[in-house]
């Protein structure tokens, strides 16, 4: 579909190119798809109700956890439902405002994500470096504090990035992904989109650099720590430790993944489409299900609230 203004064609919707070759495969994908999207919104649905009601869990880390659980949620109802109609759609149109509505959530959510991890890695560095002082300086209202400007921080980097990419006009409608990617989007424009390329790093900046470096400066102050304690405050910080640490590399590997595929010349080309697609949408596949899974049965607090939640136990 295109729409004509002043003698120039311009492009109001996208066709997503991997779903045309699904076949008959397609009520396969659908329903594997179908039950991996499930479990992830019953899992996280289960661990922030479990949060919420157990007032033992009303700690710091558990509040970061609860945001963070919320975030995978919406992250993964931003693209699953597109996932699972495209499936069984004949035309595998998407409307440029719902590709854009799917971007800027998209984005938003997975600068919440490492902009959560880093408010969580520096609520373990609280919690070993100074023990003593925790509950002063992570106290309830300052953690809401954070969570609250890890959202609307994230929302407004992404808002001032995709600004300039809302206004403009697209000449091509053919994306090689199986939901609207940012930067395949951007180079479907007909004008130059220098200025999307400059906010698009500067968003990375905040949204990716700025919150590893945080992590990494976290974790090296708690080794350093940790090497001068003994066994059993070691086993501890590393058992609280490792989930998030799993979160990281796990992120790290989905972003090779995405960014391999969309922006470098050593994209996954010469895999077969299958595995090729597997891999650009990994995070979207492991990581919704990977964090509750690993801070469920990580975390003995948590493992604990969900037996007395599920047998009513006080």
């Amino acid at each position: 579909m295109a729409t004509t203004r002043e003698n120039s064609t311009y492009v109001v919707s996208f066709i997503l190119i991997p779903y045309n070759n699904i076949g008959l495969m397609r009520y396969l994908y659908f329903t594997i798809t179908i039950l991996w999207y499930t479990s992830i919104i019953v899992a996280n649905t289960f661990l922030v109700v479990v949060i919420c009601m157990d007032r033992k869990l009303h700690e710091p880390m558990y509040l970061f956890l609860c945001s963070l659980f919320v975030n995978e949620m919406i992250g993964s109802t931003t693209v699953y439902p597109c996932l699972l109609s495209q499936m069984l759609s004949d035309t595998h149109e998407v409307t440029l405002t719902y590709c854009f509505l799917q971007i800027f959530i998209l984005y938003s959510s997975a600068s919440v994500e490492f902009c959560s991890l880093a408010a969580m890695s520096y609520d373990r560095y609280v919690s070993i470096c100074y023990p003593l002082h925790y509950h002063a300086i992570l106290n309830t209202k300052r953690v809401c504090s954070i969570i609250v400007l890890i959202w609307v921080c994230s929302f407004i980097n992404f808002t001032v990035s995709f600004s300039f990419t809302i206004n403009l006009k697209f000449c091509g409608k053919y994306i090689d992904k199986v939901f609207c990617d940012h930067y395949l989007l951007t180079k479907l424009a007909c004008s130059v989109t220098t200025l999307n390329n400059i906010s698009d790093l500067v968003f990375s900046f905040f949204a990716i650099v700025c919150p590893l470096i945080l992590i990494f400066f976290s974790y090296i102050k708690i080794l350093t720590v940790c090497l001068k304690t003994s066994k059993e405050t070691k086993q501890k910080a590393i058992s609280t430790c490792t989930p998030q640490i799993v979160s990281l590399v796990n992120l790290f590997f989905g972003c090779i993944f995405h960014f391999g595929d969309t922006r470098l010349d050593i994209s996954l080309n010469h895999m077969p489409d299958k595995v090729r697609i597997l891999l650009s949408v990994y995070l979207l596949i492991c990581q919704p299900l990977l964090s509750p899974l690993m801070y469920g049965l990580n975390l003995s607090k948590i493992r604990n609230a969900c037996k007395r939640f599920m047998f009513y136990r006080k």
